[in-house]
């Protein structure tokens, strides 16, 4: 009877918490032969030597990148273990430590920047050699970097290669990103302005257009398009969500999936949408979902939509609430921290601010992901690295923006009423009434010599003849001239 060979051989397992434990250095060895790594860390080789040759800035590759890695490398031992691919106990051995990687307890492990190869494959590799170690060392306390069972190439990455795994991990980590951080901060800032429109929903204002006085509106309605602009900007961030569903595994190389057993892709997109909760999906198209990054670059622009919503919103609050004394203020916006190193009693809108320094930086790194996502080559986009970390990023900021935004610089807004109402008394352009009942031309001069005399448009209507004081005071009725606010908000 042949002997079992070592893979096949279930040794015991222990339970041991992470952590070697060890100082100094030992000898891992790859392809290329042996490097020293620090005996205190789980990596091995490959990733020893993209710390020497990539040490460029501090830019590390996102940790949430590694953990989604976790989610495949688990779903790929769970379908290799079900295709009788690896053994049993090797396969819930990989799966184990994937856990560790999804919760986060092996982050110090992933020490690799951005700045790498465009593929992603020293981040696969990291996470290949991270998990075959901690796998190792649970395994009967084996010597970590020992020739074990548990390979990183051999069994870890077992039927993915870098081009698609790493692929199917940016998806991943934007949707998770999206989901878990970004839509809920969004929604929660775009409800508290909801509540302001229809707290305000009544008081009327003077409108504003080409920075110019206009006819009047009600704060509610102008908060309701703010309102409206960020329910547009999740709509299209649940969009472009939906278009990274599709997964590229299981087609390893170049799309066509040399060395993974038929199916493997739609059985380890179908174990990740188990896992997370998410629709993941095998790639339709692998070919197109390697050589390209077209969904990312959607998710990208679908961040700069909302930095764009925001900024708008964030510049109006800050010149209405500009001043106190010489300034726009009809908001009073809450004062946070003294605004002035030199000036007391300044206050700054330090929020808003902010709020649109987030947005430029976001509209700045979407055209790195835009141009990032025009230089796919044949079979393969090799520009990953910079793509996936300038949406994590920008989804990170603008989450963060986002509640900070609601907290300190939305809630405790009030309204200066006294102030609104002079701009609505000194308003020219409540002279537009008229022009129904005297005309455009003849209304026009009366605004003219308004301004000629610095006198109202009632005193101006009167001193021209063509209306009696009892039918301007009937027709230009600012209440009369904002609709139907109630109706139009729902409120």
């Amino acid at each position: 009877m042949a002997q079992e060979s070592s893979s096949e051989i279930e040794p015991k397992i222990l339970e041991l918490p992470v952590g070697t434990g060890a100082s100094g250095w030992r000898m891992e060895s790859d392809s290329m032969g042996e490097v020293a790594v620090p005996a205190g860390h789980y990596w091995g080789a490959q990733t020893q030597r993209s710390l020497h040759h990539f040490a460029i800035g501090e830019d590390r590759m996102p940790i949430e990148v590694c953990r989604a890695y976790g989610y495949i490398k688990k779903a790929a031992a769970r379908v290799n273990g079900a295709l009788g691919r690896l053994p049993q106990w090797m396969a819930r051995l990989i799966e184990r430590v994937s856990d560790e990687v999804m919760a986060g307890k092996l982050d110090e492990e992933f020490p690799l920047c951005v700045w790498q190869t465009g593929s992603g494959t020293q981040t696969n590799m990291n996470v290949n050699e991270v998990i075959a170690n901690r796998a190792i060392q649970l395994a009967a306390g084996g010597t970590l970097g020992s020739k074990h069972p548990v390979h990183p190439n051999e069994h870890v990455n077992m039927s993915q290669s870098t081009n698609d795994t790493f692929a199917a991990a940016m998806h991943i980590a934007t949707v998770l990103a999206f989901h878990d951080r970004l839509l809920p901060a969004v929604t929660r800032l775009k409800d508290e302005i909801r509540k302001k429109a229809c707290e305000w929903v009544d008081v009327i204002k003077l409108g504003r257009t080409h920075l110019q006085d206009a006819t009047p509106l009600t704060v509610g309605q102008e908060w309701s398009g703010y309102a409206a602009q960020l329910e547009g900007a999740l709509a299209h961030l649940r969009h472009a969500t939906d278009g990274l569903y599709a997964l590229a595994l299981g087609g390893t190389a170049v799309g066509t999936g040399l060395n993974a057993p038929e199916g493997f892709g739609e059985k380890a997109a179908a174990e990740i949408a188990v896992m997370t909760g998410h629709p993941f999906v095998r790639a339709r198209n692998l070919f197109a979902a390697q050589g390209s990054l077209d969904g990312m670059v959607a998710a990208s622009a679908a961040l700069r939509s909302l930095a764009v919503a925001l900024m708008k919103i964030a510049n109006d609050l800050r010149w209405l609430g500009s001043g106190p004394r010489a300034g726009l203020h009809e908001l009073n916006l809450p004062e946070n921290e003294p605004g002035s190193s030199i000036m007391p009693g300044k206050v700054n809108p330090t929020q808003q601010e902010a709020m649109v320094m987030v947005c430029i930086e976001v509209i700045g790194e979407d055209n790195a992901v835009a141009f990032a996502g025009s230089q796919g080559n044949f079979e393969l986009n090799a520009m990953r690295p910079i793509i996936i970390r300038n949406v994590l990023h920008c989804a990170r900021i603008l989450a963060d923006a986002c509640l900070r935004f609601r907290e300190f610089g939305v809630e405790g807004i009030t309204l200066d009423r006294e102030r609104m109402q002079k701009y609505v008394d000194e308003s020219l352009m409540t002279v537009t009434s008229l022009s129904p009942v005297i005309g455009y031309d003849k209304a026009a001069k009366i605004a003219h010599r308004a301004v000629e005399e610095d006198i109202t448009v009632r005193e101006a209507a009167m001193k021209s003849g063509w209306i009696s004081g009892e039918e301007f005071d009937r027709v230009v009725d600012t209440a009369k001239m904002v609709g139907n606010p109630r109706t139009d908000l729902g409120c």
